[in-house]
């Protein structure tokens, strides 16, 4: 908890609106169990109970001693104390206060805000923060391409950025623009400017570029040499052409990686405006045809000696399609590459070979994409990805939706870094080979066990009218688990009528049979008799990483923005089967 220090001195407020709700019974119950029944919890008291029932082991009398002092001196100035009456007769905080330190998310997070996975495995060992097509602005057809959703997704902490490249109108320059569609283009240096500049403001883990060019050699070497030049010594390459394990993120760090196929020879077919019509390449899928087409056999080796060689030396991560029988690309022996595929193809190389995917994805890196017939730029669930080990489950960061709240959810872990260490499940054999199966009935391994309590901040972020034109909201609360199939379950509480300070105290259970890949969706919305129910708020939580105990837990906004003062005060803890 000593990193907690510096925001003791701006956290507090003790102003209490008159109509929020008082301490939760349970809150109760613990002051006056940790006071020993006095009226103030003292320093001492305070560290006690951070650290046996918040499981904050490494909590210190340091921290909590400055926390009580905090409160007592603002106690002092709300009251209105002259200097000389200085010193107090209370040493410690009082139920109320105690309850007011509990709703501050700054000490009572649900999950940790500090990077604490290993980071020293190699890349393939994570779940990495992906964008697709991250130049768009809105659909996939005709909207801009612009720089500032790369931004965007950056100070996210997005750590995959894709770029699709092409010649310009005079064909001696290089665009990014979504090929074959009427969106509008942006200058590739436009772009790497960009990325150069936010690349590491969110996170100091390593920011990996997939590229997907339809270019000659020449505009081949222009890239090589417009990337060299911008990303300078932060570009990472390896010395010799292929490597046989990837490094880690920790040797990474502030690094930049290019990840692409080694283009093929440039094909007349391909030297038409990228927004005019031509040839669709040869694909596994209808809906694969915006996509550039990769192999993974001998003729990639061919293909080397066809680029400009300065652009095939700064490929880090070989990337390629799957071509031919699944037994075949997922077998893959010697350097580790990165195969791409479609959600569609993933579902059915999943439902036929499970395992051999698994398997895959223990040493290589399997990157999913959206399918092509998802023109709005919507996304698809993403635990049809991870639950299998894919690494780089590319999302549109732009649109928004359920879809995309399991994706921040996810890598709202290990700090918001944009690595999420894949659990020790997805990366283990058995002693004749055999690997994790999500779609196997597994034995509960632990039991969740959720309270809501209460809600509070919506009559400061939303207008009086905003939710119901003549009376307070009617909220509820969804609670639901996301993982594999067995462990999918959708819990609510009662509604709450007419109030802004809803209260509901109502506690669930829920019984984990993979905890590692689980995500706890929370979902209020506001009762309407007559039409669809309002949006109040969401956030979704990686079941692994929720610290138990009092925590305030911030919501989010439909597109994945922090709501300002929304929250809810929730009770989590952990029961082994």
């Amino acid at each position: 908890m000593g990193t907690y220090n510096y925001k003791i001195f701006k956290c507090f407020n003790l102003k209490f609106t008159v109509s929020e709700p008082g301490p939760p019974e349970d809150v109760k119950y613990v002051f006056y169990k940790f006071s020993s029944g006095a009226d103030h919890l003292s320093a001492d008291q305070l560290v006690k109970f951070l650290v046996k029932h918040q499981c904050e082991s490494d909590s210190t009398s340091s921290d909590s001693t400055q926390i009580v002092e905090k409160i007592l001196q603002l106690r002092k100035q709300n009251e209105e104390i002259e200097a000389t009456e200085a010193t107090s007769s209370v040493e410690g905080m009082s139920l109320d206060e105690f309850f007011h330190f509990l709703l501050l998310d700054d000490f009572n997070a649900p999950l940790k805000s500090q990077v604490h996975h290993d980071m020293n495995a190699p890349l393939s060992h994570y779940f990495i923060y992906t964008g697709h097509n991250s130049y768009l602005t809105g659909n996939q057809l005709s909207s801009d391409c612009s720089d500032v959703p790369i931004i965007k997704s950056l100070l996210d902490g997005v750590r995959v950025i894709e770029l699709d490249l092409w010649p310009n109108s005079t064909r001696d320059d290089v665009i990014v623009v979504h090929g074959r569609t009427l969106t509008s283009p942006v200058a590739l240096i436009q772009c790497l400017k960009s990325i150069k500049e936010h690349a590491f403001v969110k996170s100091h883990y390593p920011l990996i570029i997939t590229l997907e060019a339809h270019l000659p050699t020449d505009l081949q070497a222009k890239v090589a040499e417009m990337v060299s030049q911008i990303f300078g010594e932060a570009l990472y390459y390896p010395e010799t052409d292929g490597i046989a394990e990837f490094p880690s993120p920790e040797s990474l760090k502030d690094r930049i990686l290019i990840s692409t196929k080694p283009p093929k020879e440039y094909l007349e077919s391909e030297c038409s405006s990228p927004t005019g019509q031509m040839d669709e390449p040869e694909t596994d899928s209808k809906n694969e045809s915006h996509e550039e087409v990769e192999d993974l056999n001998a003729s990639e080796e061919k293909s080397l000696q066809q680029c400009a060689p300065e652009y095939g030396r700064l490929i880090t991560i070989h990337a390629g399609k799957p071509k031919g029988q699944a037994k075949d690309y997922l077998s893959i022996v010697g350097d580790v590459r990165r195969l791409s595929m479609c959600e569609q193809m993933l579902q059915k190389t999943c439902a036929s070979h499970g395992t051999e995917i698994i398997r895959f994805t223990q040493k290589n890196i399997l990157r999913v994409y959206p399918k092509g017939t998802r023109v709005s730029s919507s996304n698809y669930r993403p635990h049809i990805g991870w639950n299998y080990g894919a690494q780089m489950v590319a999302f549109n960061m732009q649109g928004y939706g359920r879809s995309l709240w399991f994706m921040q959810g996810m890598f709202r872990a290990n700090g918001g870094c944009g690595y999420v260490k894949k659990p020790e499940l997805l990366l283990l054999r058995g002693p004749h080979g055999e690997v994790f199966d999500p779609t196997r009935t597994l034995p509960v391994k632990k039991i969740l066990k959720v309270k809501v309590y209460l809600g509070t901040g919506w009559s400061s972020d939303f207008s009086q009218t905003h939710f119901d034109s003549f009376s307070p909201p009617d909220f509820y609360t969804k609670v639901c688990i996301v993982g594999v199939d067995n462990d999918k379950v959708k819990k609510k509480t009662k509604v709450v009528d007419d109030d802004w300070f809803p209260v509901w105290d109502e506690g669930f259970e829920f019984p984990l049979t993979v905890p590692e890949l689980a995500l706890l969706r929370i979902e209020v919305r506001e009762y309407d008799r007559h039409e669809t129910d309002d949006f109040g708020g969401q956030t979704c939580l990686p079941v692994s990483e929720l610290r138990p105990g009092f925590r305030s837990v911030p919501l989010y906004d439909k597109k994945g923005s922090q709501l300002k003062s929304v929250r809810l005060f929730m009770h989590f803890q952990f029961v082994s089967s």
